[in-house]
């Protein structure tokens, strides 16, 4: 038996934010990111939809990108104090992952962040609050995901976690607040949600369901987000409701080893985090060539759906990663790690425990080709050198 979950309702369009109005409730917290929803007026126009609603506001503030253990811990003791009967997320993918497991620990303090890592192993949610979650980015698709992702930064990993029952109640998909995205977040954001839709498509668990959701969500962003790049506030909005495709595809026939590689790599070198979406875009081409051998069919039907040719499935493939290549060049992506600036001692020095820790990511399960440490390792140098992947 399968399972295929989304949230309850899904208000989308410019001013669906108002739906706030209409909740009912006695309290909610909200949980924001660094500043910007404050900065452009969206948190003092979210606060003042709920005060129309007569319910009473709590803000915790300052959720970091890629957010760490100790931020959701704070913020679930927040939770126990002010003890809301909402749970309000708005920003990018940061506070509203953040929140999903802020959410876990307010309803069941005796939770332990290491209960949580093992993938549909959380207790039952929704005996204190209810969960509305507002994107302001373009990419990660939290809103409609069973997914959240938190960093151990004592350790340099970045954990996945998986369970329907964090799957949000309520998504408000307005694109106004996607205008302000700066360019390098919508490229990356954007590429994100092309991995997401790509790897869902290929995914061993790919369903009836959820392959229209992911084709239409690769020709969205094929289609939008060169345009939405450069600051056209029409290709902006399908963005984001491009994602929000790509979002409900791969949270429920989940992903492939681009993610596992990325959750593993992105807070992992001392010459700075790679972002989430940026090295999803460097690692995407190198892995489709990986699985070919075992999703060939899959990968060629992508490729003559955006409207690539070729003379055979191989053909159509290599199209389709120089379609790939060419949009990250076009967005400022490096092709390799080391274009980067990945330092490459550093890079030799933990590849091996890096790839070791990629084979144990709750995203590798579902890749459609096995891999091996050794495998994973190979791959990575390729990914670092821009070597070719024939094996």
């Amino acid at each position: 038996m399968s399972r295929f979950t989304l949230p309850r309702d899904l208000y989308y369009g410019k001013g669906s934010l108002e739906t706030l109005k209409t909740l009912k409730g006695k309290k909610a917290i909200v949980v924001v990111g660094g500043g910007s929803m404050k900065r452009f007026g969206f948190l003092d126009t979210i606060v003042s939809y709920l005060n129309d609603a007569n319910i009473e506001v709590k803000l915790f503030e300052n959720v970091e990108p890629d957010p760490s253990v100790e931020t959701v811990l704070r913020g679930a003791e927040a939770m126990k104090e002010f003890n809301p009967d909402w749970i309000i997320a708005v920003g990018g993918g940061s506070p509203i992952d953040a929140a999903k497991a802020m959410w876990t620990f307010y309803e069941y303090p005796e939770t332990t962040f290491e209960d949580l890592i093992t993938p549909f192993n959380f207790p039952e949610l929704r005996q204190k609050a209810k969960f509305i979650a507002i994107p302001s980015t373009s990419g990660t698709a939290t809103e409609v995901t069973a997914f959240s992702v938190i960093t151990d930064y004592a350790k340099g990993i970045k954990y996945p976690l998986a369970d329907f029952n964090i799957t949000p109640d309520i998504a408000i998909v307005d694109p106004t607040l996607a205008e302000t995205m700066p360019q390098k977040l919508t490229a990356h954001t954007g590429m994100d949600a092309l991995t997401h839709a790509v790897e869902a498509y290929v995914s061993t668990l790919n369903s009836p369901f959820t392959d229209p959701l992911a084709l239409k969500a690769i020709e969205m962003v094929f289609d939008y987000l060169p345009a939405s790049y450069n600051g056209d506030m029409n290709a902006r909005e399908q963005m984001h409701y491009g994602q929000c495709l790509a979002g409900m595809a791969f949270s429920n026939a989940l992903l492939g080893i681009v993610h596992s590689m990325a959750h593993k790599t992105g807070a992992a070198f001392s010459t700075g985090h790679i972002p989430h979406g940026c090295a999803n875009a460097i690692y995407l081409p190198y892995v489709i060539k990986f699985n070919a051998k075992c999703a060939e069919q899959r990968y060629a039907d992508i490729a003559k759906f955006v409207g690539l040719t070729g003379n055979n499935n191989a053909e159509l493939i290599n199209n389709l990663c120089d379609k790939i290549d060419n949009y990250n060049a076009k967005f400022n992506i490096p092709k390799t790690l080391k274009e980067f600036g990945i330092v490459e001692e550093e890079f030799k020095q933990k590849v091996k425990e890096i790839s070791e820790l990629a084979i144990s990511d709750a995203c590798t399960g579902s890749n459609p080709r096995a891999i091996t440490t050794e495998e994973m390792e190979k791959l990575f140098n390729c990914i670092y050198y821009g070597t070719e992947v024939n094996f």
